[in-house]
């Protein structure tokens, strides 16, 4: 029988702070505001015969740059049936409702979401972790992984290897 074990990483350094708007409809949306996201990951998988798992820093320095790449930036979802994102030159005009909201191209990240939620951004950043070859590598069963935008308020997106083959 083989020995299984879930690495818990929860790192002070897995964070990002980020404004954002939660869209509620084509014509209601929360004042731009921001929050500090947490982000936290369960990897389960088979240890070997040398007591290891993997070498887990290959998921921490993942989740790092991830992190990193959205600290001090404005979220917009790029997949909201509700706005649009129009790149020029000069801005980044976000169009909500009639309402042009411009951006600095440096201030604002347009992710591949629906709109900018925990729910959202931890299948995101899950997903993210998936698409990397190096990651891809290790023999990993499952991941959940839980993204906060304050005490007490978390999200979490799973993968499992059954669903591998979906």
């Amino acid at each position: 029988m083989t020995q299984r074990t879930t690495i818990e990483i929860s790192k002070e350094y897995l964070h990002f702070a980020a404004a954002h708007f939660t869209l509620f409809s084509a014509t209601e949306r929360e004042n731009l505001h921001g929050h500090n996201f947490h982000v936290q990951l369960d990897a389960t998988a088979p240890v070997g015969c040398d007591g290891l798992t993997f070498d887990y820093n290959v998921l921490k320095t993942a989740l790092k740059a991830m992190c990193d790449a959205l600290d001090e930036q404005v979220l917009m979802p790029g997949e909201s049936p509700y706005l649009e994102v129009e790149d020029s030159d000069d801005y980044v005009t976000v169009v909500f409702a009639g309402e042009r909201i411009p951006f600095l191209h440096r201030d604002i990240t347009v992710l591949p979401l629906r709109n900018v939620t925990v729910e959202e951004l931890a299948q995101y950043f899950l997903d993210s972790l998936r698409a990397r070859n190096e990651i891809k590598e290790l023999e990993i069963e499952r991941l959940t992984l839980r993204c906060a935008s304050g005490d007490g308020q978390w999200a979490r997106a799973e993968w499992s290897q059954a669903e591998k083959s979906e």
